[in-house]
């Protein structure tokens, strides 16, 4: 059974993987992707490989302790902050690392992503934060991006890119969209002039909303 499972995840994150490509939310090799098999096997792609030249067997198992099971590959430099997100939030089945342009924008310029959108509030409950810089694939990194997301289900890693998370990959997929356009929309309104955060307690209830209902029908659970 668990060979099974292990299958499937492989071969739905090298098909998230080609949609990352597709959409450009990254490039080359560039950012990660992952997925809970079960409470201490996780599946998770290899360093250095191009998303698009992935094979199954190339895609690395590791337990929760970060130790290589199997696969041909060598886990993500990453691999610290996505078990960390996992540990911290184990309602999240999968998480995606994106290097897209204008998220990666607002973490070069440490600015968190307002809630000007109410997609966005419902993804984040407020704003996109951004987490303190550290050396990408330390421990620090990931430390630093667990306390800054508190809550939402992405927040964004100063100088570097975004990391996305969800139930599933699917879902962490629409998040990383919905991200990217919400940075592209602060940009272009930082640009031209004022803008116009969403009302607190509207905030709180699409959040509410999102997290209860919305986030459900998208998986077919509602």
């Amino acid at each position: 059974m668990l060979e099974v499972k292990i299958a499937d995840a492989r071969k739905s994150i090298i098909e998230i993987g080609f949609k990352l490509l597709d959409r450009k939310l990254v490039a080359g090799s560039w950012g990660n992707i992952s997925m809970k098999i079960d409470k201490d096997c996780y599946a998770i792609t290899p360093s250095g490989r191009p998303y698009d030249l992935l094979e199954e067997e190339d895609i690395v198992i590791v337990n929760s302790n970060g130790i290589k099971l199997a696969g041909s590959g060598i886990p993500s430099s990453e691999l610290f902050l996505h078990l960390a997100i996992y540990k911290k939030y184990p309602t999240f089945n999968a998480i995606i690392h994106t290097h897209s342009i204008y998220a990666s924008a607002c973490a070069a310029m440490h600015r968190q992503i307002p809630p000007l959108l109410e997609d966005t509030a419902q993804i984040s409950g407020g704003s996109i934060k951004v987490a303190k810089y550290a050396l990408a694939g330390t421990k620090e990194l990931a430390e630093n991006a667990v306390e800054a997301m508190g809550m939402s289900n992405a927040v964004l890693l100063a100088n570097h890119g975004a990391v996305i998370c969800g139930k599933s990959l699917d879902e962490a997929l629409i998040v990383a969209e919905i991200v990217e356009k919400s940075a592209h929309v602060y940009c272009i309104t930082a640009s031209i002039g004022e803008s116009f955060p969403l009302p607190t307690n509207d905030i709180k209830l699409l959040r509410n909303f999102y997290v209860e209902h919305y986030s459900k029908r998208q998986g077919g659970d509602e």
